[in-house]
């Protein structure tokens, strides 16, 4: 699959709030639109290739990635088998995104040993090249892009994956994830959006979402990476961080910052529509107002 194939417009977001029907209904809708991918993320709900596979029988074009896949959900041969699976029953239109998740999700949740992130995720890629498999083979290799954040995941991204695909990400991030992945992987980052233009009620609203994020190790480490400290986190989350995290306002303001992405770097961003109401679901009228179509 080539870069292109996703477009320079994504879908990031959570699904788990409807029926399976609806999200169906949904990625349909994605795809009418214009958008080239649409990305899915895994912690305590559904299963995403399950979910996946579902949505890429009733899809035509639409990519289809997870956003991201846990790699202590699944022994290294299971996933290639998984990835393999996928990539040949969605006809080419499947991409892996894998991560290392957070200590809380692993141990916690999971019960796992958490890992050193880089050394986890190299070993584990490298499992993943040696796992037998003798299933019918895709017709063309599957992508596998890494949840990167700092220098040295990114550094592995474009080493031993086809890219990376950071969340929680300002565009100053984008410019130097593109400097450490160098010109030729890909880069996809998440960008979280939303139409409210009040900046009181905008900033709610988006600490809202970002509440969980702002506090786990990964995300500070790599805010601190940018310039920011636990003045911005500890407490109420920092205008400053809001306004750097969530491109919220108008259309205007919006596609701006996706621009800003692009401009940066990215090959493709993936935007989540955070809800104008703050209702656990994306905001199907503001991707409508963003689609590729309405763009043009």
């Amino acid at each position: 699959m080539d870069v292109t194939r996703l477009g320079t417009l994504g879908v990031w977001t959570w699904l788990d709030a409807w029926s399976a029907n609806r999200a169906a209904e949904f990625a349909r809708r994605v795809e009418a639109l214009g958008y080239g991918a649409l990305w899915l993320p895994e912690a305590v709900g559904r299963d995403p290739f399950a979910f996946l596979g579902f949505l890429a029988a009733r899809t035509e074009r639409l990519v289809l990635a997870t956003g991201i896949a846990n790699i202590y959900a699944r022994d290294p041969m299971t996933m290639q088998a998984t990835r393999k699976t996928l990539g040949e029953l969605s006809r080419g239109r499947f991409v892996l995104g894998l991560g290392v998740s957070h200590t809380h999700l692993v141990t916690g949740v999971r019960g796992h040993e958490y890992g050193k992130p880089v050394t986890t995720m190299r070993n584990y890629l490298e499992a993943m090249d040696k796992a037998l498999y003798r299933g019918p083979e895709p017709e063309e290799e599957v992508p596998v892009v890494l949840a990167a954040l700092r220098p040295r995941m990114l550094a592995l991204a474009a080493e031993r994956a086809r890219g990376a695909h950071p969340y929680f990400v300002p565009p100053e991030h984008t410019a130097r994830a593109r400097e450490i992945l160098g010109p030729d992987a890909w880069l996809c980052p998440e960008q979280m959006v939303l139409r409210v233009t009040d900046p009181s009620e905008a900033r709610r609203l988006a600490r809202q979402s970002m509440a969980i994020y702002a506090g786990l190790p990964n995300y500070q480490n790599n805010l601190r990476w940018l310039g920011f400290d636990e003045s911005d986190w500890s407490g109420e989350i920092s205008d400053r961080l809001v306004d750097a995290i969530v491109a919220w306002g108008d259309e205007e303001a919006i596609r701006s910052r996706i621009q800003a992405h692009l401009d940066a770097g990215a090959n493709h961003v993936a935007i989540q529509p955070l809800h104008r109401e703050g209702r656990p679901e994306p905001d199907v009228e503001l991707l409508e107002a963003l689609s590729p179509g309405a763009a043009a």
